[in-house]
């Protein structure tokens, strides 16, 4: 068990995925100065955790966040006017949120955690499945206009389902805590085709979501 300073959200962070944030609530400021500060001792590394209601974790502290999270880790930084800061993050590794450590002493929140593995399932299965879903995104990504770049890895293709399909917090939280690979994978086949078809039946297909940009 480790501990872990979070950065509660309104969306899903993605293993591999970009997280570009604008930061100005000072115990934000104080989150990013406390992993500035650490970082010849540790990876600047925090936690992004969606909040199942609302904006915010009040009193109901960790019964306010979904249980599995995603490490981010700091790539850059950049000081702007007024005390606010634009960083961005890569997504890392899964994480489970054990609790709240209330004797960390910080402004913000600060989680015991468990970093989780990455099992893959069923290899034949895995490598079927990811043939599938490239296939399913190519099309889907032409219909709507857009130019990706598929990642050859399967497992990062699993996770590369919303940098591609616009789907919901909840959609992506089920990714997120898939059990394996291979489970990721046939949810994000049908999650791509549920999208298909709910393009045809409207006549119009959805734009490709941008990358998650939080003021808080």
């Amino acid at each position: 068990m480790a501990t872990l300073p979070l950065f509660p959200l309104g969306t899903v962070l993605m293993p591999g995925s970009r997280l570009p944030l604008q930061i100005f609530e000072p115990r934000y400021v104080q989150l990013l100065r406390d992993l500035l500060d650490d970082q010849d001792e540790r990876s600047p590394v925090f936690g992004v955790v969606a909040i199942r209601e609302g904006f915010e974790v009040g009193e109901d502290g960790v019964r306010a966040l979904h249980p599995v999270g995603c490490g981010a880790l700091l790539t850059q930084a950049a000081a702007l006017e007024g005390a606010r800061f634009l960083v961005v993050s890569e997504g890392t590794d899964r994480f489970r949120v054990d609790g709240i450590d209330e004797s960390a002493g910080t402004p913000y929140v600060t989680a015991r955690i468990t970093w989780l593995t990455e099992p893959d399932g069923d290899a034949a299965s895995v490598v079927a499945l990811a043939a599938q879903l490239r296939t399913e995104l190519a099309a889907f990504a032409a219909a709507v206009g857009a130019d990706v770049e598929l990642p050859d890895d399967d497992r990062a293709l699993a996770y590369a389902v919303p940098d591609t399909v616009s789907l919901d917090v909840v959609d992506r939280q089920a990714l997120l805590e898939s059990a394996d690979t291979e489970s990721r994978l046939r949810l994000g086949m049908r999650l791509v085709r549920r999208e298909r078809e709910f393009a045809a039946a409207l006549g119009a297909v959805a734009a490709p979501p941008t990358p998650p940009f939080s003021l808080n």
